[in-house]
Order: C-alpha cells, then sequence, then structure tokens
C-alpha cells in the first residue's frame, strides 16, 4: 500500500512539472521566442496542450477573466499540492495504521 502512495504522489509531482513546462512553452511562444512552425515546438506544445488542457479547462471557465491573465496554472498547481500533501500527510497514515 505504500508504494501505491509513493507512485500516486510522484504522478502528481510530475504532472505538477508538466503544468510548469506548459505554461513557460506557452509564455514563449506568446512572446515569439519560439515559433509553433517548428515541427518540434509546435509536437512538444500540442503534446502538453493535449495533457493539460482537459484539467485547465474547467478552472479557466470558473475563473473570472483577468484581462488577458492566465492564473489557471496556478490554481491547478495550489491544488495538486494540497491533494499530494492530503495524500501523504493525512491519508497515508490513516491506512499504514500510524
Amino acid at each position: 500500500m505504500q508504494s501505491l502512495l509513493i507512485l500516486v504522489s510522484q504522478v502528481i509531482s510530475l504532472y505538477i512539472w508538466v503544468v510548469i513546462a506548459n505554461a513557460i512553452l506557452s509564455w514563449l511562444i506568446a512572446f515569439n521566442v519560439l515559433n509553433t512552425q517548428n515541427r518540434f515546438v509546435y509536437s512538444v506544445a500540442d503534446i502538453l496542450y493535449r495533457v493539460t488542457d482537459p484539467v485547465l479547462g474547467p478552472i479557466r471557465r470558473f475563473l473570472p477573466d483577468l484581462g488577458g491573465v492566465d492564473i489557471s496554472p496556478v490554481v491547478l498547481i495550489l491544488g495538486l499540492m494540497f491533494l499530494q500533501n492530503l495524500l501523504v500527510r493525512d491519508i497515508a497514515p490513516m491506512l499504514l495504521g500510524g
């Protein structure tokens, strides 16, 4: 059971890094540092978009419009960190009997 909890915690950590990478890549594309005409950049951006958009989409609909500033990745990262801490500090000791 402990191995499963560690795996879930690591998957959450990995997803946090994917969200951060998506946010940074979107900024680089928005400021024309990277060009989506490049096939590699387009492929990476597409993969990150497909992995993060199903979770970020509902958060974006819930948040108010802030004039072009998208804080949905910050909200998602805070939620994932809360979930990870809840899992490791509260749920794991109850399941492991400690």
